[in-house]
Order: structure tokens, then C-alpha cells, then sequence
């Protein structure tokens, strides 16, 4: 498995074509720099995250790796006052050119959040709800959609015979897998998860897991972890942040044998963080 690529090679002569890199889910930011008003928390971040991965995103409290997982789907534009430098691109497509609709960009790009948000409604009515919204289904085709979402999120055999009652019913972690199968509705090409599983119990924890293992298969998944021993057991490649600089990049096996950086090292064995 070989390290993320710089982000200029995604435009090298040896790159698939357009049509090829289509609806892959390859995600490259490439000197990408985020501020808060004046503050600034991401500094020329340059990381490529491959198409059908895990890229976990690790780091100290307020380091920049939520505001870098935010970025892709851009869910930070709706906080005034902020504004960015460089690109990131999804499939080659820079996200954050004029034309892009990002209603449209956050159906490609799915996010579910450190504590789960089910909407005070049904089961099925949180699963449906985006499909309902973006375009009209036949009723057949949108219970076939709930279903197979929910056996994605490996709920359904759990809800199945409850799913007009209502998801707030539910227990964390199924709520948690709930918001993941309503995401999954969307039929993103990339899944984004800020913390998933960190006020969950090590069953629930667990199921998570396993889930992502699954999910990378159709999807390329981007997890912020606190938890390192989850970044190793879940992810292909591992990014570091410090500071709002990206540290240090590479596979998950090798960043937690033998980091080339320092503060990589310090920050794995515990020795700050």
C-alpha cells in the first residue's frame, strides 16, 4: 500500500483521465489554508485521500483536523466571518469553485457527527428524508432505498419491525448507525465522521468499526479520531495535525511503527497530547 501522493501529482501525465477518476471519491487538498475571522487554523495543508479508504485524521484538541474534515463538504461556510485559501478537490473538481453547489457537493460528500442528530421523526422518515428532498421516488423505490441504507449501516435486522416508530427510541449506538444509514441514502461517493464513536460503549464502538471496514469497500471514509488505538484498527492511512499544519501523512501501519517526525513519535507514545 503505498503512501498518500502529493497533491500537484493528481494532475501528472500518469493520472486516470476525467472520466476515469469520475465518481471514484479521491479527495486532494493541495495548499489549502482556513481562517476563523482573523484566526487562522489550517496552514497549506497539502493531502491526498485515496478513492474506496479509511483516512483517519488525528491530533491534539484544537489542532484543525475538524476544521479540515469540515472543509470537504464545506459545512464551515455557514460560520460568518471565515474564508480559505488553496483547493480541494473531489475527483479533480475543486470544491470551492464558484459554480459548485454545495446542496449538490453534500449529497456526494455525507457527514455524521460526534454525538448522532436523528431527526424527531420515524425510523424510515430519517432514512427517506434526503431522498425525499432531492428528488421525487416512487414509493417501492424508496423502500427498497431505506432498506438497503439501513443493511449498509447494519441496523435493518435491528429496526426492521419498528420503523414507524420514532428513531429518538433508539439506543446511542443505533441512533449513531441510524444517522450513518440516512447518510448513506444520499449515495455519497465519501462518507465524513467527526469523532462517530466517542460517547459510545465498546459494543457500540465496536459495531461502528466494523461498519467503516465495510463501508470502505463502496466508499472512501474520513474518520477524526482522538482515539489512536481506533485510528490504527480502522484506517489504511493516517494523517497527523499539530497546530493547524499537517505534520506528517502516511500509511496507518507505518505512521505508528516508525513516524519520521518527532512530534508524530511524541504524540503516538503519549508523550504529549
Amino acid at each position: 500500500m503505498t503512501a498518500p501522493l502529493a497533491q500537484s501529482s493528481i494532475h501528472s501525465a500518469d493520472s486516470p483521465s476525467p472520466a476515469v477518476r469520475a465518481h471514484q471519491g479521491t479527495i486532494a487538498a493541495g495548499r489549502f489554508s482556513f481562517w476563523y475571522g482573523a484566526k487562522q487554523a489550517l496552514h497549506d495543508i497539502d493531502l491526498v485521500m485515496p478513492a474506496r479508504t479509511v483516512t483517519a485524521l488525528i491530533g491534539p484538541s484544537g489542532c484543525g483536523k475538524s476544521t479540515f474534515l469540515r472543509s470537504i463538504n464545506r459545512m464551515n461556510d455557514t460560520v460568518p466571518g471565515v474564508k480559505h485559501r488553496g483547493v480541494i478537490t473531489l475527483d479533480g473538481e475543486n470544491i470551492y469553485d464558484r459554480g459548485t453547489d454545495a446542496t449538490a457537493l453534500r449529497q456526494r460528500v455525507g457527514m455524521v457527527f460526534q454525538r448522532w442528530n436523528p431527526f424527531p421523526k420515524s425510523i424510515y422518515d430519517n432514512v427517506a428524508y434526503g431522498p425525499r428532498i432531492n428528488g421525487r421516488l416512487p414509493r417501492a423505490d424508496l423502500d427498497a432505498l431505506v432498506e438497503s441504507s439501513l443493511r449498509r449501516a447494519a441496523l435493518w435486522d435491528e429496526v426492521k419491525d419498528r420503523l414507524r416508530q420514532s428513531a429518538l427510541g433508539l439506543s446511542g449506538g443505533q441512533q449513531q448507525r441510524l444517522c450513518i444509514a440516512r447518510a448513506l441514502a444520499n449515495e455519497p461517493e465519501v462518507l465524513l465522521l467527526d469523532e462517530p464513536a466517542s460517547a459510545l460503549d465498546p459494543i457500540a464502538t465496536q459495531k461502528i468499526e466494523e461498519l467503516l471496514y465495510e463501508l470502505k469497500r463502496e466508499l472512501t471514509v474520513v474518520i477524526v479520531t482522538h482515539n489512536l488505538q481506533q485510528a490504527a484498527r480502522v484506517s489504511d492511512y493516517t494523517a497527523f495535525f499539530f497546530m493547524g499544519e499537517l505534520v506528517e501523512a502516511d500509511t496507518t501501519e507505518r505512521m505508528f511503527t516508525s513516524p519520521r517526525e518527532e512530534r508524530t513519535d511524541a504524540y503516538i507514545t503519549g508523550r504529549f497530547g
